[in-house]
């Protein structure tokens, strides 16, 4: 199976595969739609307050944001991509110690998605995944190549667990709920998540992925300077700009339901290129298991701000969102009071 990984065979071909060819109505067609001049930027130096407002009207107007000095260095960004570029540029060998496409995998390399071999039709992409927090219990099992590895990813891993703190004590600023209410349990997890997207022979018919709604907390993504999300906005795909050096924070399913719908998850996709590989390193912020989930007892009462969802615990909604496909609304419906 670690032979169907599109990084050991693209440059081989000239022509799309039938499998990776979607039906007419799911492709995403000519890039008309232009890139995104009002993608809501946060400058996370400026006032806590004012960055707290900001944050949840973009979360209400658009599901997403970028940050922008964020204080991760630059220097160590863009060693972050090249040495995830370098693992996907290895030689096939080496990436087949990493196979595999078992969900209880500590350290998972795969392709398209992990139910590669039940799809009628694949995603141009290849994904790697491990745990990263905390550091000293998983880093043993994250790939020992390249060198560099673990020692660039554990740098970059400990600096995007104190931007997921901060950020997450802003929303709970702007949202009115007490400092650290999203640490804990609702942040235990932090998963690392790599999509690599190599030169597609016809972005025109291919899918990088699917469109979806994120099922956890919040994710934060790191671009690589190359054009590939998309958010679903208003009836039409809007490209998200990349902007060097900054993040992308996508807020997911579990924050629009313990903010009482205040904040909104935003449907997104990936789009490929045929000119260039396109790395987008993203954070996946996600609850416990066994997490306990509702909104905020704060942001509900018994008159104007009745309950919009039900309890649960994360990992049946996990189960709910497997069980639906990733459809979004036909999750929530399975919540709402």
């Amino acid at each position: 199976m670690e032979n169907n990984l599109v990084s050991n065979w693209c440059k081989n071909v000239q022509t799309l595969p039938e499998s990776y060819i979607f039906p007419e109505d799911e492709r995403p067609g000519e890039p008309i739609v232009p890139l995104s001049g009002s993608s809501p930027i946060i400058d996370l130096t400026t006032h806590q307050h004012d960055q707290a407002q900001q944050i949840i009207k973009a979360s209400q107007d658009f599901g997403y944001f970028q940050v922008i000095n964020h204080g991760i260095s630059e220097t160590l960004l863009e060693e972050t991509v090249d040495v995830l570029k370098e693992f996907f540029e290895m030689p096939a060998k080496e990436k087949a110690k990493y196979y595999s496409v078992d969900p209880n995998s500590k350290c998972k390399l795969y392709t398209s998605t992990m139910n590669y071999s039940n799809e009628d039709k694949h995603y141009w992409r290849d994904a790697l995944a491990h745990h990263c927090h905390p550091i000293q219990h998983f880093l043993p099992f994250w790939p020992e190549k390249p060198t560099r590895y673990r020692e660039v990813i554990s740098a970059y891993s400990i600096e995007t667990r104190k931007l997921i703190t901060k950020i997450s004590d802003v929303i709970s600023e702007g949202l009115g709920l007490e400092k650290g209410y999203f640490g804990g349990e609702l942040s235990k997890v932090q998963m690392l998540l790599v999509n690599c997207y190599p030169p597609c022979p016809d972005p025109n018919l291919a899918l990088g992925m699917h469109s979806h709604c994120d099922p956890n907390l919040f994710t934060i993504l790191l671009q690589d300077n190359v054009c590939g999300l998309q958010i679903f906005k208003d009836g039409k795909w809007i490209a998200v700009e990349p902007i060097p050096n900054a993040f992308v924070v996508i807020i997911g399913c579990q924050l629009q339901i313990i903010s009482n719908n205040k904040l909104k998850s935003v449907i997104h996709r990936a789009v490929t290129n045929s000119k260039e590989t396109r790395i987008c390193v993203g954070n996946f912020v996600i609850p416990s298991s066994d997490c306990h989930i509702e909104p905020a007892s704060d942001l509900v009462n018994g008159t104007t701000n009745i309950p919009a969802y039900k309890p649960y615990q994360y990992k049946e909604f996990l189960h709910t969102y497997a069980t639906n496909h990733g459809d979004f609304e036909a999750v929530l419906q399975s919540y709402k009071l």
